[in-house]
């Protein structure tokens, strides 16, 4: 039997608190959505409403996960000792973590409009449906994009309680930064999911795998500097799209030999491309 710390420490792994990655790439994007959809003067409230609510739903996501891919991951090194793969908690432990930290979630945006609560509805069920899109969905990373992304509309409804285009452009750009950082992640594991017969982009791009990589990059600072552009954004945001251009080519560096901890390091470097794009925003509208 655990003691209650230990149990506390497996349902901490199990939800990736010890990773804080996945955190940080939905942060950046949510973060950004809340300053341009608010002029660069967002409400404080509404920031750390978004920044909590991010923490929860990703940990949420993580158990979620974690339960869909209990058989899988027990064949894959990177993944075999986690906390649901090797018995140390149930799946009901797990899916128990995940309604708690969900509807602790939900409670977070009670005191928000309507649209903001309907589209956190959508985002609940886009988040606990995309560890079953592995299994037929070829390119599941961009249906990640969705999920990763799905704060930035959310952002704007709290803030403008509409979704204007922006809101839907930067969207769409979040999806093929995941598609990026998300293919280079599935590279670390290509050999193991061949075996298991899981779909993923870096199987899909086969040999292409790294120009798509770069490809999607490319698409998603393009639509993001023409929102942040039109929004009136200069200086700064010229600056901060440069230094996430100059991670982008960094890491290229890293995957075009695809070594497996080489596409690792790179993936965990998009939490640094993510805030240079962030700060850019957020000085430009500080310093207007």
């Amino acid at each position: 039997m655990h003691t209650l710390f230990q149990r506390l420490s497996l349902y901490f792994k199990l939800v990736r608190l010890d990773k804080p990655i996945g955190i940080l790439l939905l942060l950046w994007p949510t973060l950004a959505a809340l300053w341009i959809a608010s002029g660069g003067k967002p409400d404080w409230q509404l920031v750390a409403i978004f920044s909590l609510g991010t923490v929860l739903m990703r940990s949420a996501g993580c158990a979620v996960n974690d339960y869909a891919d209990r058989d899988f991951d027990r064949h894959v090194k990177r993944t075999a000792e986690r906390p649901l793969t090797s018995g140390q908690i149930s799946g009901k432990e797990a899916l128990l973590v995940a309604l708690t930290l969900a509807l602790l979630s939900f409670a977070l945006i009670l005191p928000l409009n309507a649209l903001t609560k309907q589209l956190s509805l959508a985002a609940v069920l886009i988040a606990a449906s995309y560890p079953y899109f592995k299994r037929f969905f070829a390119i599941p990373q961009a249906y990640l994009g969705i999920a990763f992304g799905f704060g930035i509309p959310m952002a704007y409804a709290a803030v403008q309680n509409t979704l204007p285009s922006s809101a839907w452009i930067l969207l769409i750009a979040n999806i093929f930064w995941a598609v990026a950082y998300d293919t280079e992640y599935a590279m670390v594991d290509r050999d193991d999911d061949l075996k298991l017969g899981i779909k993923t982009s870096a199987i899909t791009f086969g040999s292409y795998d790294v120009l798509a990589v770069m490809l999607c990059y490319a698409i998603a600072f393009v639509l993001i500097f023409l929102v942040g552009w039109q929004a009136g954004l200069r200086g700064w945001f010229t600056a901060g799209m440069s230094l996430a251009l100059a991670c982008a080519a960094y890491h290229y560096t890293l995957i075009r030999e695809r070594d497996r901890m080489r596409c690792f390091a790179a993936f965990l470097h998009n939490n640094w491309l993510g805030a240079a794009i962030f700060a850019g925003i957020a000085l430009d509208y500080a310093l207007q």
